[in-house]
């Protein structure tokens, strides 16, 4: 290809890659599925303009005389990408390194980083598309090869990680590693960044519900564990952080609560909201089916597993699974707030609830 063409192609497999990989974290499972199968297609095929675009720039990157001052900018753009393909493999096959940061901490930093890179590379080496860089037929087989060597790899790594027993032939399709099922208090904890709130007291502690709703309630914990109330849901919590584990959760309907609250005829989504200020909200029809938890696995939920309680959103990343929840908020709109909010709590703390 071109040189412009080439690196045309890169940028826009990995935007789509990087746009690919996030998306995956805000669908419902039955969605991401297909999202994740293209990202994991983008992300290899990145590697063939990637060699096009080295074998071009080696003889100038070896000489240091050829250098300017945007080159130490190109190398660190090449080593983003080449971390991001190559750390996303590893994690696939190896499912390490386990802990903080495990590997697919280490694909996500690498793919920031890429995008960040890339962005200045693009900026500051810009060179519009000319009518002579404008794809021909032969360019288009090129692009339908490089995506079809993406397609082919996907199976063939299964089919390795199968073959040969690796830790990658038990992970979830979204790439986590398992970390025990029905294990209760024993699940891993992960904390969403600054989130590290003093424990909760039970005593103060109340749950508000409000809103778009005729009769907000103020619901004390007794209040929710009553046996008229309480209720089962078997979910799989499978975190951005890498894992993910399968318990028999227990608590409160979340339509049992509006359907006390009784819901106005314009609401549309309800958003819960932590002790920390963390937010997030769910489509009314998703929302009624999800569970405020107080137990896992006959065991009271624990302090950093969110106790007093914690939403249980079936179908959705962990990040979604709000912890410390102390509003249910019926809305009448989406909230694209929570989006700031996400990243501002721990800062805005509320004490005891």
């Amino acid at each position: 290809m071109r040189p412009r063409l080439v690196d045309w192609t890169l940028f826009a497999l990995a935007t789509f890659a990087a746009g690919s990989g996030f998306g995956a974290w805000v669908l419902l499972d039955a969605q991401a599925v297909p999202v994740i199968v293209v990202h994991a297609v983008a992300g290899l095929a990145l590697l063939i303009p990637l060699a096009w675009k080295f074998r071009r720039v080696q003889p100038r990157v070896a000489r240091a005389g050829a250098w300017d001052w945007k080159t130490p900018l190109s190398i660190l753009t090449a080593m983003a990408a080449v971390g991001s393909v190559f750390s996303g493999v590893f994690w696939t096959h190896a499912q390490a390194p386990v802990g903080y940061p495990n590997g697919m901490h280490l694909h996500i930093v690498f793919g920031i980083a890429l995008m960040m890179l890339l962005g200045c590379h693009v900026v500051l080496r810009f060179r519009r598309p000319m009518r002579r860089d404008l794809p021909g037929r032969r360019d288009a087989l090129r692009w339908l090869g490089m995506l079809g060597l993406g397609a082919l790899v996907l199976p063939a790594q299964r089919a390795i990680n199968d073959a040969l027993k690796l830790p990658g032939a038990h992970r979830r399709f979204t790439g986590s590693r398992g970390a025990g099922d029905d294990t209760g208090p024993a699940m891993p904890v992960t904390n969403w960044m600054f989130d590290r709130p003093a424990p909760v007291d039970m005593a103060m502690w109340r749950l508000l519900v409000r809103g778009a709703v005729e009769r907000p309630l103020t619901l004390r914990l007794s209040d929710l564990l009553q046996d008229h109330q309480a209720a089962t849901l078997r979910a799989t919590l499978d975190c951005t952080g890498g894992w993910h584990s399968t318990q028999d959760w227990r608590g409160a309907r979340v339509g049992d609560l509006l359907d006390r609250a009784s819901l106005r005829p314009e609401a549309r989504f309800v958003s819960f909201v932590s002790v920390t200020g963390y937010r997030w909200s769910l489509p009314l029809a998703e929302a009624r089916r999800a569970l405020l938890a107080t137990h896992y696995e006959d065991a009271p939920l624990e302090h950093w597993h969110g106790a007093p309680l914690r939403l249980v959103a079936p179908g959705r990343r962990g990040f979604v699974w709000v912890k410390w929840v102390r509003e249910v908020v019926v809305l009448t709109e989406p909230d694209p707030g929570q989006w700031i909010a996400i990243f501002t709590s721990g800062f805005n703390e509320v004490s005891d609830g």
